[in-house]
């Protein structure tokens, strides 16, 4: 469905903002009024990663007056694979200033405003509204539950994007016109059943393909120009080279734009929400838990153990802990890897960072391996307190 523009249009473009905007004035559906609504407009990317660089870049090309940039993270060597609007001089910096100053060169008639701070339920009220349409390319479920129901409440119209290996996925969310994401997603997957990018791994150009539709989306909210994506899904398999859309219902059950919605603020705790680890997990870690620099005494100390790496094989390849095995998470969880596992040893599990490890804690536990362990921050860890000289992911 076609919707009115979002934005009342500026009083006037100057002769240099015609010259660099006259490819879109050309076209008779945006022209110099919907130039200038994009002028007026104010629109905030939660992010500036792997979905909010290209977003941020082709916000600020097509003429968006203001753009807010919320990121309270530092910019990653591992970063650059996927998020172009960084580079190697940015390494350390500021990830929304870094997407400032690169802003300011694609465009300098466009203002940014820098939240340099996590968005949470203290703060997100006030610096939504302060912005016309949000863009969120967040990439972990506490975030998106926690923009979703903020949108809402404030009646913010967003567009949302999602990415991993070779999958994407993109809406418009508008409670007033459409489903919000708790229609489509009314909660969380179960702890450790999605792996984040950072566990996944995401094709560096898939950024590209779903940022630009999320641009697109915007520019004709904005605009008031064509058939948004409220009330559909647009899923993109990048090794397909296929587009498919389905459509998205408003659920009449829906615990927060539905009819007889029971949620009418944002949750006390988003994180316990969406839960970073099972209760499962949690329980089994508590006693049974050791650091790098602990397990690394345990060796220099010649204590008998089997140390098991539940990464995944390509993880694995990048880089390893000396004399682990590798047994993946999947393969301890559904118990065709228990009968490797010897019964006269003290088995220490490990992944990248500690999550996936203590899931597979508790499946060790449930299965009768009592004296069990891991290590507390995984791989990560041990780079870090150990073996400086191993690279990181």
């Amino acid at each position: 469905m076609s919707l009115p523009p979002l934005v009342e249009p500026a009083a006037e473009l100057s002769t240099d903002e015609i010259r660099r905007y006259s490819r879109h004035l050309i076209i008779p559906d945006v022209g110099v009024e919907g130039q200038k609504r994009l002028k007026n407009a104010r629109v905030l990317c939660v992010g500036a990663g792997g979905l909010g660089s290209p977003a941020l870049l082709y916000l600020a090309a097509a003429g968006v007056g203001t753009l807010g940039v919320v990121d309270f993270d530092t910019v990653d060597e591992s970063n650059l694979q996927r998020q172009i609007i960084h580079g190697q001089s940015d390494i350390g910096r500021s990830k929304a200033e870094s997407a400032k100053a690169s802003v300011a060169e694609i465009n300098p008639y466009v203002e940014v405003v820098v939240h340099n701070t996590a968005l949470d339920r203290d703060n997100i009220r006030e610096i939504f509204s302060q912005y016309d349409l949000i863009v969120d390319g967040t990439d972990n479920f506490a975030t998106r539950y926690l923009v979703n129901d903020a949108a809402v409440l404030l009646g913010k119209p967003y567009v949302w994007g999602s990415i991993y290996r070779f999958d994407g996925q993109t809406s418009v969310f508008w409670a007033e016109h459409g489903p919000c994401y708790r229609c489509l997603y009314p909660e969380p997957p179960p702890p450790g059943m999605v792996p984040s990018c950072a566990e996944g791994g995401v094709l560096g150009v898939l950024c590209a393909s779903i940022g630009s539709i999320q641009v697109t989306e915007a520019i004709k909210l904005l605009a008031g120009i064509g058939e948004p994506l409220v009330g559909r899904l647009t899923v993109y398999d990048a090794l397909e080279m296929s587009y498919r859309t389905i459509k998205v219902r408003k659920d009449p059950e829906c615990v927060l734009c539905g009819p007889n919605a029971t949620q009418t603020d944002l949750l006390a705790d988003y994180e316990d929400f969406c839960g970073g680890v099972s209760t499962e997990a949690q329980d089994a870690v508590e006693g049974a838990t050791i650091t790098a620099t602990e397990l690394k005494e345990w060796r220099e100390a010649g204590k008998d153990f089997l140390l098991v790496d539940v990464r995944e094989p390509a993880e694995y390849e990048i880089v390893k802990i000396p004399e682990s095995v590798l047994i993946p998470k999947g393969d301890i969880i559904s118990g065709e890897a228990l009968s490797q596992l010897p019964q006269d040893r003290q088995i220490v599990l490990h992944c990248k960072s500690g999550v996936r490890s203590a899931e597979a804690l508790a499946a060790l536990k449930a299965a009768g391996f009592r004296d069990a362990v891991h290590v507390q921050g995984g791989v990560l860890a041990w780079i870090k307190q150990v073996d400086p000289s191993l690279p990181s992911y």
